[in-house]
C-alpha cells in the first residue's frame, strides 16, 4: 500500500468510526418505543429537520451521477436541481397537511396513512409491499455508489465488496440503535464535510486545470455546445418534454416518498416543516459544483472510461491524499445517511403494518389502545425487517450488481403511483378503496410495461407520468362508477372532525419552538 493510499484509508477507518459513534450516542437518555425510533418522537426542529431531509437528497449519486450525467450528456442533469426545488414547493403545503393528520391518529408511515384513511388494513399492506419493491434498488444504489467512493478514495487499497460491506454495518450500527435521530445527527457530520468539499472543489478544479470559471464556461460554449442544449449529448431522447415531465413526476413523488414522509413526521410542528421548505431549495445550489466538475473533466480527461468516476478522478489527480480523503469521506456519509433512512423506512412500513398488527384502522381496535409491551414488539419486528432489508441490498450489491440496479430506473415512477392512494385521498373524500388500488396497479402496469418494451420515454414523455395519468383516470372512473359506503376522511387535512366516533381525538398543541 502506497503512502497516499495508508493516509486515505487511516482517515477512512477514523472517519466510520466516528460516525458510529456519533449515531450511537445520540439516542441517549431517550425513549426506546417505536414513535422516538421511527420519528425521533416527533420532536426534531428545523435545523435537524433540515439536516435529515438535505442528507437524502444529497446521495452518493450527487458525487458520482451528477458528474457523470454532466460529463456524459450535459443539460439533462439540471432535472436533479429542478425536481427537488420545485419538490420542496409542494412540501411546504403537503409536508404540514400530512403532520397534523398523521399526528392526530397516531400515523407513522405512508402504509399507516392509507390503512387509517381507507379503514382497511390490507390496502397498508399493498402500500407498504410495493413501497418495499421500490425502495430497495435504492440501499443497493447507496451500497454500490459507497464502494466506487471508497475505492476511489483509497487509491484502490479499498475493495468495492469490502467498501460495501463496511457501509452496510456502519448504517445498520447506527440506525438499529438510534433511528432517525442517529441519522439526523450523522448528517451534521456530513453537511459539514459535503459543504466544505463542493465550496473548496467549485474553486481549485478550474483553477488547477484550467484558467478559472471564465475560461470553462468560455470553453463549454464554443467546444461542447452540445452539453449546453436539450436534448444534450447523446442523452437518448432527455429533451426539453422529458425535463419538464420528469420534474413534475418526481416533484409530486418526493412528497410522498417513504423517507421524505418520515422526514415530515420526526417534525416537532407543521411550522417547522414549512421553514425547512424554504430553506432546503438553498441546499440545492450544491449540486452545481458535481456538475461543474463533471463537465470540467471533459478537457482533462476526454476519453474517461466511467463517467460516473469524472470527480473523483480529478481530485485524486490533483489533491494530496488528505484532501482527497476528507471529500472521500463526504461522498462516503452521503451513501450512508439515506441508506440508513431507507432501511428505517421499510423497517417502520413491514414491522407496524404487515407484522405488528397495523395502526387500528378498524375503530373498534381502538378502544382497548396499544401496550407498552405491544409498542416494543413492534420495534424489534421493525429493527430485524431493517436489518433484513439492509441485507438483502447488501447481496444484490455483491452477487448481483447490474439486477436491482435496473430497478431502480422505475423507482420513482413506481412510487409515484402511490400518489393518489396516500396523499390524493385525504383530499379528496369520496375516493373509494376500489378505485384506488385499481388506479395504482393500472398505473404500475403502464410503467412497467413502457420500460419492459423500451417505450420510455415516451415520445419524449416520461413514462412514470404516463403510468400516473392512467391511474388517475381509472381511479376516478371506478370511484364514481362503484361508490362505497365508508366512514368519511375529515372534510380537510388539518381540522378536527366534528362527528363520528371512529375519529381518535385531536393531538394536544405542540409547544412552541425556540427561534
Amino acid at each position: 500500500m502506497s503512502g497516499s493510499a495508508a493516509i486515505a484509508t487511516t482517515i477512512f477507518g477514523l472517519a466510520m468510526i466516528a460516525t458510529i459513534v456519533i449515531g450511537v450516542l445520540s439516542a441517549r437518555g431517550r425513549d426506546k418505543g417505536l414513535a422516538e425510533w421511527s420519528v425521533s418522537s416527533r420532536g426534531l426542529g428545523v435545523l435537524f429537520i433540515w439536516l435529515l431531509m438535505a442528507g437524502e437528497t444529497y446521495t452518493s449519486f450527487s458525487f458520482l451521477g451528477t458528474a457523470g450525467w454532466s460529463y456524459s450528456f450535459g443539460v439533462p442533469i439540471l432535472y436533479l436541481v429542478a425536481y427537488l426545488t420545485v419538490g420542496f414547493a409542494v412540501g411546504y403545503v403537503v409536508g404540514p397537511a400530512i403532520w397534523t393528520y398523521a399526528s392526530r391518529h397516531g400515523l407513522i408511515s405512508i402504509a399507516d396513512l392509507a390503512e387509517h384513511r381507507f379503514r382497511s388494513r390490507p390496502v397498508g399492506i399493498v402500500v407498504a409491499v410495493i413501497a418495499t419493491v421500490f425502495l430497495v434498488p435504492y440501499i443497493q444504489v447507496q451500497i454500490q455508489g459507497m464502494g466506487v467512493v471508497v475505492n476511489a478514495m483509497t487509491y484502490g487499497s479499498v475493495d468495492l465488496r469490502v467498501a460495501a460491506v463496511i457501509s452496510f454495518v456502519v448504517a445498520e450500527v447506527f440506525i438499529l440503535v438510534s433511528g432517525l435521530r442517529g441519522s439526523a445527527w450523522v448528517s451534521a457530520l456530513k453537511d459539514v464535510l459535503v459543504i466544505f468539499a463542493v465550496v473548496f472543489l467549485a474553486v481549485y478544479v478550474p483553477m488547477h486545470y484550467l484558467d478559472g470559471v471564465g475560461d470553462f464556461m468560455h470553453r463549454m460554449v464554443t467546444e461542447k455546445a452540445d452539453w449546453l442544449t436539450f436534448p444534450g449529448h447523446e442523452s437518448g431522447g432527455k429533451g426539453g418534454m422529458w425535463f419538464v415531465t420528469t420534474t413534475l413526476l418526481n416533484a409530486v413523488t418526493i412528497t410522498i416518498f417513504p423517507t421524505t414522509v418520515a422526514g415530515y413526521l420526526s417534525a416537532r410542528s407543521p411550522n417547522a416543516l414549512r421553514r425547512n421548505a424554504v430553506l432546503l431549495p438553498w441546499y440545492q445550489l450544491l449540486l452545481f459544483v458535481p456538475m461543474m466538475i463533471g463537465a470540467t473533466a471533459l478537457f482533462v480527461m476526454p476519453a474517461l472510461g466511467n463517467p460516473d468516476l469524472a470527480l473523483f478522478s480529478l481530485v485524486t489527480d490533483a489533491l494530496p491524499a488528505p484532501v482527497v480523503a476528507i471529500i472521500g469521506v463526504a461522498g462516503a456519509l452521503s451513501a450512508i445517511v439515506p441508506m440508513s433512512v431507507f432501511m428505517l423506512a421499510i423497517g417502520t412500513l413491514w414491522g407496524r403494518t404487515l407484522l405488528g398488527g397495523g395502526n387500528g384502522a378498524d375503530p373498534r381496535s381502538r378502544r382497548t389502545g396499544r401496550t407498552p409491551a405491544d409498542d416494543v414488539r413492534t420495534k424489534r419486528l421493525s429493527q430485524l425487517v431493517c436489518l433484513i432489508a439492509g441485507l438483502v441490498a447488501l447481496g444484490g450489491a455483491l452477487f448481483y450488481p447490474n439486477t436491482l440496479v435496473q430497478l431502480s430506473v422505475l423507482s420513482y415512477e413506481g412510487l409515484a403511483q402511490l400518489v393518489p392512494i396516500v396523499l390524493l385521498a385525504l383530499f379528496w373524500r369520496r375516493m373509494t378503496k376500489a378505485g384506488a388500488l385499481a388506479g395504482m396497479f393500472t398505473g404500475l402496469a403502464v410503467v412497467v410495461a413502457l420500460w419492459a418494451t423500451g417505450n420510455d420515454p415516451l415520445h419524449g414523455v416520461n413514462g412514470g407520468i404516463v403510468g400516473l395519468a392512467v391511474n388517475l383516470v381509472v381511479t376516478a372512473a371506478v370511484t364514481f362508477a362503484r361508490p362505497e359506503g365508508q366512514p368519511p376522511a375529515p372534510r380537510r387535512v388539518g381540522t378536527t372532525p366534528t362527528t363520528g366516533t371512529d375519529q381518535a381525538p385531536a393531538a394536544p398543541a405542540a409547544p412552541k419552538e425556540a427561534p
